[in-house]
């Protein structure tokens, strides 16, 4: 990727001769103390300051490589060979701000030629000035349109422009042009996933069914999108391939969602063994034994899932609801009790509460707790308003002959 340009001189001078030969069989270090020779001898030698930058860039000198740049552009202003390079060697040192103005010259000075072109608009691109990377970049692939590193480098600075729909194609071209720019297209779902576009994601997932994380995102986003069916297998490859607990419990959701029980059960055991102060775990293992009626191990659940999360009213409701379906008014009541606590105050909460303390025959209580229910309610139900007046007005005519 580091191109280097080259002077075709022709020197008499020993010193230079040998450096120059020194380049060309590989030996840099040699190559570089000739021509430091040739600049003690002539300070002012443009031709050997080139030269030793080149010497000191191809030992990863960097620091002493831009300093013999900018030597031999002291001395031959613009010299385009060194511009160029000195521009690769700058951003190879994490300082575009420095190789851009350099690169800017010699792409001007050669507008046909790519090189520049290209690494002006890396340049560009890792300065934050994505507007001209990618107008540098749409030229640089004018140029040549069979870079793939001129492809990613537009979808970059594309995205960070917010066109996503303008990047995609790029990462496209770059997957079709070397195989080995592929693993882009990850990113490119990843971004589809940051814009809330989880189809576009999913199909880019699709196309990797070797790679398991790949497939382990895929299960997640099929499950995220109701399609679970399609996640099952997917989930459960990532979970036999990488049996930890995120992947566990994701297959065990996908089998709760698709009613399978008792598939899902053995695993939310070992995912709340495994993580048992996960809250989220703690729910949906609550919830899965309670649609299996296995009724004091929901409870169980849902009273730690409340211990962990205090001013959480979801396991106290959703417990209360359990009781209540169970006949166990008075727990039932305790836990609607606890959700108000935690900031459930609705109307649903009272109409249940007002149906357990009417069965319960706590009449004053009953009637109160429809009251209250009818003021929650506010005409959304109906007939569940209908009913509360109904029992209230009977429930007052009880109270009364008493």
């Amino acid at each position: 990727m580091w191109w280097l340009a080259g002077l075709l001189l022709f020197i008499q001078a020993d010193p230079t001769t040998e450096g120059l030969k020194a380049l060309e069989d590989g030996h840099y270090d040699v190559a570089a103390a000739a021509f430091q020779k040739a600049i003690a001898a002539d300070p002012k030698d443009y031709f050997a300051h080139f030269n030793l930058a080149m010497a000191h860039t191809l030992l990863h000198q960097d620091n002493e490589a831009v300093a013999e740049y900018r030597k031999t552009l002291e001395l031959k202003p613009r010299l385009y060979e060194a511009e160029l390079n000195a521009g690769i060697v700058l951003l190879r040192q994490k300082n575009p701000a420095d190789a851009a103005p350099l690169l800017e010259d010699a792409a001007g000075q050669k507008p046909g030629e790519f090189r520049p072109r290209y690494f002006l608009a890396e340049a560009l691109l890792d300065s934050g000035d994505y507007t001209r990377a990618e107008e540098s970049f749409s030229r640089a692939l004018a140029l040549n349109p069979k870079s793939a590193e001129a492809e990613v480098g537009a979808a970059q600075a594309l995205v960070q422009l917010g066109r996503l729909a303008d990047a995609a194609p790029h990462f496209r071209n770059a997957a079709a042009i070397d195989a080995k720019y592929r693993d882009y297209l990850l990113q490119l779902g990843a971004l589809y996933e940051q814009a809330n576009q989880p189809a576009e994601a999913i199909a880019i997932y699709r196309e990797f069914p070797d790679n398991a994380a790949a497939q382990a995102r895929l299960g997640e986003l099929l499950l995220e999108s109701r399609k679970f069916a399609d996640a099952i297998p997917r989930l459960e490859a990532s979970y036999k391939d990488q049996p930890d607990n995120s992947n566990r419990y994701a297959l065990a959701l996908a089998y709760v969602f698709t009613q399978q029980l008792d598939k899902a059960l053995p695993l939310l055991a070992q995912s709340a063994a495994a993580e048992p102060a996960n809250f989220d775990v703690r729910m949906a293992y609550a919830r899965a034994l309670r649609d299996k009626r296995q009724f004091p191990a929901a409870a169980r659940q849902f009273y730690e899932a409340a211990r962990l999360k205090p001013a959480e009213p979801k396991p106290w409701t959703e417990l209360g609801d359990m009781l209540y379906s169970t006949g166990d008014f008075q727990q039932a009541l305790t836990a609607f009790d606890n959700a108000r606590k935690a900031g459930d105050d609705s109307a649903g909460i009272w109409f249940l509460r007002a149906i357990m303390l009417d069965k319960m025959r706590q009449l004053k209580p009953a009637r109160e707790a429809y009251g209250e229910f009818l003021a929650r309610s506010g005409g959304k139900n109906p007939n569940q308003e209908f009913q509360a007046r109904q029992r209230m007005r009977i429930l007052e005519r009880e109270i009364e002959r008493r």
